[in-house]
């Protein structure tokens, strides 16, 4: 079953106010007011998704996901909300959030994609686009601009904001709060940030104090990932496959002897999806080999599934933040 932090909420009945029971609102996803806010404790994703439909029954939620994503402190969110802010650009910020998500949830990856002119910043939720689901998605995107100009040193606007629901009667209160074009019925849930914008120094970025805060993190990532059998198993079977290209889900499960139904069911469950564990085995087979200085860089390229090397570098340079070759340099000046 996946999970959320309760920290999100907390945060959305609070912000719905006093037209609704927040004590008998908490109470259905297993928190009490007297509570200590903790964003490490974890509700079920689904009992979310129905406190946030039992609220919209109640109150016009059009715009309470931009309540609620504009509540958001960096503070709340522990080490990575400080990791967030030591990093030096908001690029590198948002890099945090891909690679850390799994801290305060098991059904949103995040990804940083590089586009013309800029990045998309993408929401991964799998399941059913019921209502809850829908108004968490805005409020994550939200939060994900609220953070940001948290700390940058001028105010900031997205170029563009993707949803994949259709839109509220109204999208005005969207598009005031992020200061630009908001386009619903889009293929993506995501934020467009030009270059400028995601290389600009954060206010408080610090390179030192960044490093700590990420060996801090992969610790406590290292904590809750201990993987089960199937992943494990699907991992290796994904990484025996990658020399003849990205496997395809249905091959995979096959050779686990599952049904592709089966297997997308019962990873869903451990909180992951064929498309992320595939990213994640990828990486992890490429810094692996990386550290082999017998293979040519061509060469991992194609143990990892990629048809061409420069293929391999974008990919690498967006889960890492530096090119496999500097990846490599640095390993031999450690």
């Amino acid at each position: 079953m996946g999970y959320v932090t309760s920290l999100f909420a907390r945060k959305i009945v609070a912000a719905a106010g006093g037209d609704v029971d927040a004590a008998a609102m908490l109470a259905t996803v297993g928190i009490t007011p007297d509570d200590p806010w903790n964003a490490g404790r974890m509700v079920s994703a689904e009992r979310y998704y129905d406190m946030l439909e039992k609220i919209a029954d109640q109150i016009d939620v059009t715009d309470l996901p931009l309540r609620t994503g504009a509540s958001m402190r960096l503070d709340e969110y522990g080490a990575l909300g400080l990791a967030f802010k030591a990093a030096t650009t908001l690029g590198a910020s948002y890099a945090r959030v891909e690679r850390y998500a799994r801290l305060w949830t098991s059904v949103v990856e995040y990804e940083l994609r590089p586009e013309a002119g800029g990045t998309l910043f993408i929401l991964h939720r799998e399941g059913e686009r019921r209502l809850g689901m829908r108004l968490s998605n805005e409020a994550t995107l939200t939060s994900a601009v609220s953070i940001a100009r948290q700390v940058s040193p001028v105010p900031l606007a997205p170029v563009e904001v993707l949803v994949r629901h259709p839109a509220p009667r109204s999208i005005t209160a969207h598009e005031d709060w992020f200061g630009c074009p908001v386009r619903f019925g889009a293929d993506l849930d995501a934020i467009f940030y030009d270059n400028e914008t995601l290389a600009r120094p954060n206010i408080l970025g610090d390179e030192g104090i960044s490093k700590y805060l990420t060996k801090h993190l992969d610790a406590e990532m290292a904590e809750i990932t201990q993987e089960p059998a199937l992943v494990s198993q699907a991992k290796t079977a994904i990484a025996q496959a990658l020399s003849e290209g990205a496997p395809k889900m249905a091959e995979i499960a096959r050779s686990l002897g599952l049904s592709a139904r089966s297997f997308h069911r019962r990873l869903s469950e451990h909180g992951v999806n064929f498309q992320s564990l595939t990213e994640e085995t990828r990486r992890d087979l490429a810094e692996g080999l990386l550290r082999d200085e017998s293979h040519s860089l061509a060469e991992i390229a194609f143990l990892t599934g990629f048809s061409e090397q420069s293929a391999f570098t974008r990919a690498f340079k967006r889960w890492v933040g530096t090119t496999p070759a500097s990846y490599r340099k640095d390993l031999t000046h450690r």
